[in-house]
């Protein structure tokens, strides 16, 4: 029941995200006196409406999303009544176009800051200074996590039957413990201790040095036998090496919280991060392609592959199954500021393919002024349809594509 509340849950955010993209839109239109006259959240069938003012407000059956129709966004919409001409939103100033093409994603940005900042004073913010890099790792002190066994082959997987008794565990070595050396080798971090692991013979025993809340302490451990490839060639040829059955526990937090000032600089240093990783991956999204059609068709799912609000949903549920909620958030923050990006690529029919249009009129006015030449007008949207309907058409075969792999084969955060 966790895993379904979560994946409603995540989904009902997921909603009021969109709903108030275009109440961003909505509202700023009318700020500026431009005329809005209908403002729903979802499509399809109505399920209710009422009117206030000039502007129709209501709910649709299908809650994929939602709408904000601005009387006169074109030159070319043929709808606009005479009264209405002079508040249509094209006749308006660019910069008011501009706020209120952009609103969208403002208030998907807004939605992310403020996440950020309420998750760092409360559940947390992944730790900066945390281990990511395989030369930060290697150089973490040897504090260990024992494992209930050994896997043979390299996989990550849950112990099953006929798996190996982890040596650690059988050796009484416990979470926390830091290795000191290994057969008398003296070790100073996760990357000494490998080597030093390595040089043992497998299937023998070895003597353990290591700090148990700051005591020094001796064991000796009967090391089991794996196969893995040398430590500086991961993909090379794997070959039965010695293992005692443990992880490394970084000796930095993965997560760190903040008082309410100290908040505003952290959420800052994350925005950053967020936007440098969402724009990497909007360059990669077309790399993707065929790992996620290898997902569809059988293969491993690349936990790497971009994920649909289905997706995201699925995750949304596990996170809160597994009473991650700061995964939970997280989810929400990331899905908004990529959507906030995402919207504002000028393409049509996304925001920022109406913002690219505008200032391209302008620019485009301002220098035929500039030779003395006539001004050209307005871009013709009707000769723009075409490449409209190709971004449709690829975007909606890329959403088809990602709903798919996230329906038969979604990625997963937590074992289950």
């Amino acid at each position: 029941m966790a895993y379904v509340f979560g994946v409603v849950l995540f989904a009902l955010a997921i909603l009021i995200s969109v709903s108030l993209h275009e109440a961003g839109h909505m509202v700023t239109a009318k700020a500026f006196g431009m005329k809005v006259t209908r403002y729903f959240v979802g499509f399809g069938p109505t399920v209710f409406s009422f009117r206030k003012g000039e502007t129709e407000y209501g709910l649709k059956a299908i809650p994929l999303g939602g709408f904000c129709k601005i009387v006169g966004m074109t030159p070319q919409d043929d709808d606009v009544e005479p009264a209405d001409q002079p508040r249509a939103m094209w006749r308006f100033p660019l910069w008011k176009r501009t706020v209120v093409m952009s609103a969208g994603s403002i208030t998907h940005f807004g939605l992310a800051a403020i996440a950020i900042w309420v998750s760092a004073i409360s559940l947390g913010l992944p730790n900066p200074a945390f281990p990511s890099t395989e030369s930060e790792i290697l150089a973490e002190p040897a504090r260990i996590a024992v494992a209930d066994c050994v896997i043979a082959e390299q996989v990550a997987r849950e112990c099953a039957p006929g798996d190996q008794a982890s040596p650690a565990k059988a050796a009484n070595l416990q979470n926390g413990d830091v290795i000191t050396a290994v057969n008398g080798v003296q070790v100073s971090s996760w990357g000494d201790f490998q080597a030093a692991l390595r040089d043992v013979p497998p299937g023998t025993a070895a003597t353990i040095s290591y700090l148990r809340d700051g005591r020094a302490e001796e064991t000796t451990a009967n090391l089991a036998t794996v196969k893995r490839p040398p430590l500086d060639n991961p993909s090379g040829e794997a070959k039965d090496v010695a293992a005692l059955g443990v992880g490394l526990v970084a000796t930095t937090p993965s997560w760190v919280t903040y008082g309410p000032v100290e908040a505003v600089g952290a959420s800052g240093e994350f925005l950053g991060t967020l936007a440098t990783n969402t724009v990497d991956a909007l360059q990669r999204l077309p790399q993707k392609i065929p790992p996620l059609w290898d997902a569809v068709t059988g293969g491993e799912r690349d936990m790497d592959t971009p994920i649909s609000v289905v997706g995201a949903s699925r995750l949304g549920g596990e996170a809160v199954d597994n009473d991650a909620w700061e995964v939970f958030i997280l989810l929400f923050i990331s899905l908004n500021f990529f959507v906030g990006v995402f919207n504002l690529l000028p393409l049509l029919p996304l925001d920022g393919g109406h913002i690219a249009i505008a200032w391209f009129e302008r620019a485009r006015s301002w220098l035929y002024g500039k030779i003395g030449r006539a001004d050209p007008g307005h871009v013709d949207y009707l000769k723009l349809m075409p490449l409209t309907y190709a971004v449709i058409l690829i975007g909606g075969a890329f959403t088809l594509l990602t709903v798919t792999a996230d329906v038969i084969n979604p990625i997963t955060l937590f074992s289950r």
